[in-house]
C-alpha cells in the first residue's frame, strides 16, 4: 500500500467496556470518541456487535487490537486479518491499532503481549508484517509501544529508534502509551523524557494513559487496574504539547470503576492539555 496520510483526530475518549455500555448507547457519556478491543467484536455477530453498531451511530470509534502478533516469526494469520477487515469496513473507525509484540507460536496464543528483541532482524520482520496488514486492511495502522520487563543481550538499538524506523519504513503511525514509557523507564533505568523527545512527533496519532501495579523487586507491571498515577500525569503534562492534535484516552481494563470516576480522569487530561497550550502561548 502506498503511504496514506492519516489525518489527526483531536479529542478525549474512554474504552468501551460492558459496565458502561448503557451510557454510550444513550449518548450521555461526554466523550469525543470510544475505543474498543477489536477482538471482542470479531465473532459472528450477536449482541456485542449490535451494541457497537448503535454506539457507532453516536461516537467515533477507534479499534485497538491485542492479537495481531505483529512481531511473530510465524507471520500474520490470514483469517484474523480477514475478520479484522470485515469489522473495520463495517464501522469505519478513526483508525486501527495494535501492539509492537508477539502473542504466540505454532497456533498457540499466550494472550499476553510478549517482547521483541530490538535487532535488525526483528525490525525487518515487524516491518514486513505491518506492511502486509496495511495492504490487506487498505488503511495505515497505529502501533503501540509496549511495556517492558526484560531486555535482550542482542538488542542493537533502543526502543525509540526501533519505533522511529518502523514508521519510516512502513508509513505506519504510533499510539504512544505514556504509562508504558514510564513503566519501561522505571524497570530499565532510562530517562522517559529522552525517550519521548526521540519519538517522531508527526507520527503520533493517539495517546494512552493508564495505571500500573508494583511487582516484586520494584518492578512495575502495566495492569490497567488503577487510576493514572501522579508520575504518569506529570510526564503527560510535560510532553503533550509536543504532539499537537492527538486523541487522548484513559485505559481501564480491570477493577473498572463507575463511569464518573473515569470521566474525572479524562477531565484532568483535558485540563493539563489546555494548561500546556497556555504556557506555550
Amino acid at each position: 500500500m502506498a503511504e496514506t496520510l492519516l489525518p489527526p483526530f483531536a479529542g478525549f475518549g474512554l474504552g468501551m467496556r460492558p459496565p458502561h455500555y448503557a451510557a454510550y448507547l444513550s449518548g450521555e457519556a461526554p466523550v469525543d470518541f470510544v475505543e474498543i478491543i477489536s477482538e471482542n467484536f470479531m465473532g459472528h455477530g450477536g449482541r456485542p456487535l449490535h451494541t457497537l453498531d448503535k454506539v457507532r451511530e453516536i461516537y467515533p470509534v477507534a479499534m485497538h487490537g491485542v492479537s495481531m502478533s505483529i512481531g511473530s516469526a510465524d507471520g500474520l494469520k490470514a483469517d484474523y486479518l480477514a475478520r479484522l477487515k470485515r469489522l473495520a469496513d463495517r464501522i469505519e473507525p478513526i483508525w486501527v491499532s495494535d501492539h509492537l509484540c508477539w502473542t504466540g507460536i505454532d497456533g498457540f496464543n499466550s494472550h499476553d503481549l510478549l517482547p521483541l528483541p530490538y535487532t535488525q532482524e526483528a525490525l525487518d520482520m515487524a516491518c514486513a508484517n505491518i506492511g502486509l496488514a496495511q495492504d490487506l486492511l487498505d488503511r495505515p495502522m497505529l502501533i503501540e509501544n509496549p511495556s517492558s520487563y526484560i531486555s535482550f543481550a542482542d538488542d542493537s538499538m533502543p526502543e525509540w529508534d526501533f519505533l522511529a524506523e518502523l514508521t519510516r519504513r512502513t508509513g505506519c503511525y504510533l499510539l504512544l502509551d505514556i504509562n508504558n514509557v514510564f513503566v519501561s523507564a522505571t524497570n530499565h533505568g532510562f530517562d522517559p523524557l529522552a525517550y519521548l523527545d526521540a519519538i517522531p512527533a508527526d507520527r503520533v496519532r493517539q495517546i494512552h494513559l493508564a495505571g500500573h501495579s508494583a511487582g516484586r523487586d520494584g518492578l512495575l507491571i502495566d495492569t490497567h487496574d488503577h487510576p493514572v498515577p501522579d508520575p504518569v500525569w506529570a510526564l503527560y503534562a510535560k510532553v503533550i504539547r509536543r504532539f499537537g492534535e492527538v486523541a487522548v484516552m484513559i485505559e481501564r481494563d480491570d477493577d473498572i470503576p463507575p463511569l464518573e470516576e473515569l470521566l474525572g480522569e479524562l477531565e484532568l487530561a483535558r485540563r493539563l492539555a489546555v494548561s500546556s497550550e497556555s504556557l506555550a502561548a
